[in-house]
C-alpha cells in the first residue's frame, strides 16, 4: 500500500497543483454546519502554498445530476476554508473548465489558493469521460488526491486526472492510508473488529472480509439479532433479517475455518419500545420475552469484550452496538468506546473506526480525539473494510 507519492516527493514551487479536495460537508442556512472535513483538508493546502505551489482545489458538492445549480454551488464554502486556512484569501472560480476556470488559474501567483465551482456541474465527471478528465488536467502541473471519501468513485477528477498528471496522496489520504494498513493490510496482532449496524445485508461484504482478516469479531446492534436467532435463539419482537439466517450460518462457517472467533451478546438490554425513557430490563440472551426487544447489549456482554480487547494490539470498529441515538440504548456503545480509548491512550491499542454512525457514536462517547485514527470517510472507509480496490487509490499506485 505504500506504493503511492506523497508531498514530500513532489517539487511544486511555481507549479499549478490541482488538489483533489472533499468539500461536501454539511450546510445549515447556507454556512457550513460541521467543518471537520474542511479542517482536515486545510495541512495539505497550506504545506503546498508555503512551499510556492498555485494551488488549484478541485471539489464536488451534493448530487447537482450533471448540470450547474445554485443551491450546489461551492461558493458558500470558501469563508470556511479560509478560515481552516488562518484567514489566508481564497478565490473561486464560477466553473471548474473551460474559460471563468482558466482565466482564474492563470492570474494565480505562488502560494495563492483558488476553489473551482463544483465538478459534478458536468456530466462527464461521474462518467469518468476522457474529455473532462482532459480539461481538467490542462489546469495544472500535478495532481494531489487529499479525498481518500471520494476514493471509492472512478470519477474524471479523483481517477481520470491521477492518470494524466505526476500525481500524489495528499496528507490526509496519506495518513489515512497508513491508518488503514497499520489496521488491516500489516496488523499487529491479534486484531479485534467490532461491527454494529441494523442490518446484516448492508455489511455481508464487510463480515466475510473480517473473518479471513481478523482473530476476534464482536457483532452487535441490529445485525447481531439475526446472529442469535440463525443459532436458534428466540429474539422476540427486536430488528431481524429472518430471511438471512442461511447466510449468518455460512457467515458463521466462515470464521470458524479461519480460525476467527465470533462474539456475540451473552446478555442484552431490552424494552418495549424504542423510545427515550421506557423501561428497560436486563436479561440473559436465552430469556428475550417475545413481547420485548433487543435494544443494546447487557453489562455482562460489555465486560466480556472489554476483556477480548484488551488482550488485542488492534482495533477495527465500524458502527454502533446498540440503538445509541436514544438514551439509555447508548450505554454499551459509550463504555465500549470509552473502554477502546483507555487501552489507546496506555499505548496498548492501535484504534481505527470510521463510518457515519460510528464517528457520531464516538464522539457522543467523547472519544473520537482518543482513538489511533477516526476516519471521516463514509462509503470509502466501509469498502476498504470490505476488501475492494479503491479507484482513487489505485490510481496513486501507479
Amino acid at each position: 500500500m505504500a506504493s503511492f507519492k506523497t508531498l514530500d516527493d513532489l517539487s511544486v514551487a511555481g507549479k499549478r497543483v490541482l488538489v483533489r479536495a472533499d468539500l461536501n460537508v454539511p450546510m445549515r442556512d447556507g454556512k457550513v454546519s460541521d467543518a471537520t472535513r474542511i479542517a482536515r483538508l486545510a495541512p495539505t493546502l497550506t504545506e503546498l502554498a508555503d512551499k510556492g505551489a498555485r494551488v488549484i482545489v478541485l471539489s464536488h458538492f451534493g448530487r447537482p445530476k450533471g448540470k450547474p445549480d445554485a443551491a450546489f454551488s461551492l461558493q458558500p464554502l470558501v469563508p470556511a476554508l479560509s478560515a481552516a486556512l488562518g484567514g489566508r484569501k481564497v478565490s473561486f472560480a464560477p466553473d471548474c473548465i473551460g474559460p471563468a476556470a482558466k482565466a482564474l488559474v492563470d492570474s494565480l501567483e505562488n502560494g495563492d489558493i483558488a476553489v473551482l465551482e463544483n465538478t459534478r456541474f458536468y456530466a462527464g465527471e461521474e462518467a469518468n469521460s476522457p474529455e473532462m478528465a482532459r480539461e481538467l488536467a490542462s489546469l495544472g502541473d500535478i495532481y494531489v488526491n487529499d479525498a481518500f471519501s471520494a476514493a471509492h468513485r472512478a470519477h474524471a477528477s479523483t481517477e481520470g486526472v491521477a492518470r494524466l498528471l505526476p500525481s500524489a496522496a495528499g496528507r490526509l489520504m496519506q495518513q489515512e492510508l497508513q491508518a488503514l494498513e497499520k489496521a488491516l493490510t500489516a496488523p499487529t496482532r491479534p486484531v479485534m473488529a467490532v461491527v454494529g449496524g441494523a442490518k446484516v445485508s448492508t455489511k455481508l461484504d464487510l463480515l466475510g472480509n473480517l473473518v479471513a482478516r481478523v482473530d476476534k469479531l464482536a457483532i452487535g446492534g441490529g445485525m447481531a439479532n439475526t446472529f442469535l436467532y440463525a443459532q436458534g435463539v428466540e429474539v422476540g419482537k427486536s430488528l431481524c433479517e429472518r430471511d438471512l439466517a442461511n447466510t449468518a450460518r455460512d457467515i458463521l462457517k466462515k470464521a470458524k475455518a479461519a480460525n476467527c472467533t465470533i462474539l456475540l451478546q451473552t446478555d442484552a438490554v431490552i424494552a418495549e419500545t424504542l423510545a427515550a425513557g421506557v423501561e428497560t430490563t436486563v436479561v440473559g440472551i436465552d430469556a428475550v420475552p417475545s413481547d420485548r426487544m433487543i435494544l443494546d447489549i447487557g453489562p455482562a456482554t460489555q465486560l466480556v469484550w472489554e476483556s477480548a480487547m484488551a488482550e488485542c494490539h488492534t482495533l477495527v470498529w465500524n458502527g454502533p452496538v446498540g440503538a445509541f441515538e436514544t438514551a439509555p440504548f447508548d450505554q454499551g456503545t459509550t463504555a465500549l468506546a470509552q473502554a477502546a480509548a483507555r487501552l489507546t491512550q496506555s499505548g496498548k491499542l492501535l484504534s481505527v473506526a470510521g463510518g457515519g454512525d460510528t464517528v457520531a457514536a464516538l464522539a457522543h462517547a467523547g472519544v473520537e480525539e482518543k482513538f489511533s485514527y477516526v476516519s471521516s470517510a463514509g462509503g470509502a472507509f466501509l469498502e476498504w473494510l470490505e476488501g475492494k480496490t479503491l479507484p482513487g487509490v489505485a490510481a496513486l499506485q501507479r
